[in-house]
């Protein structure tokens, strides 16, 4: 049964003065990138897409790179827009993580609603899977929005609960029903 990977990508460089869509991989990030791709579960992989953030494609060049591979990107493959706050540290971004994912449907401080993008990524994912060849299909995209899918397919509130325990993980659907068989697991 051919299978959806969905993949987060891991560690990255974290710079306040860098547009967070252009933030690439840390040492350890590529590192941890470059051994899930030789690992046996992209084994079967036949396509790949990608976001286009930086972080996501480089995660996706990593995967391309070892199992000579194009990588198709899709913008709609792309994290919740924040771009209303921009950087912000740690533990206030860990808190607006907090309600975005708490309050589905509405606005906080300028980011996208999570139910927008939900539906975002729920219709571009559906859009790959249904003009897939086959084989085993690699979606690599960012941790929220991956939650945001997972909760979704899985038909149950959108909540936190859900959400990958650090950056670099992927999740594993059937592509004939779309439902996850596993929560997270990290790369490596």
């Amino acid at each position: 049964m051919a299978s959806l990977l969905f993949i987060s990508h891991p560690e990255v460089i974290v710079d306040p003065h860098v547009e967070i869509t252009r933030w690439g991989l840390s040492e350890k990030g590529r590192e941890r990138a470059l051994q899930f791709a030789k690992s046996p579960t992209v084994a079967g992989v036949t396509a790949i897409w990608s976001s286009h953030e930086v972080k996501a494609a480089e995660t996706a060049d990593c995967l391309a790179a070892n199992l000579r591979l194009p990588v198709q990107t899709d913008a709609r493959l792309g994290e919740n827009d924040r771009s209303a706050t921009g950087f912000l540290d740690p533990v206030e971004f860990e808190a607006a993580a907090d309600q975005f994912f708490a309050r589905p449907t509405e606005l906080f401080r300028g980011w996208e609603r999570a139910a927008d993008a939900q539906d975002r990524i729920s219709q571009v994912v559906n859009e790959i899977v249904d003009s897939h060849q086959g084989g085993d299909l690699a979606i690599v995209s960012h941790g929220a929005v991956g939650t945001l899918l997972y909760c979704a397919l899985k038909a149950v509130p959108i909540s936190r609960d859900h959400d990958q325990p650090g950056q670099g993980h992927y999740w594993t659907a059937d592509l004939s029903d779309l439902v996850p068989r596993h929560a997270w697991r990290p790369l490596t």
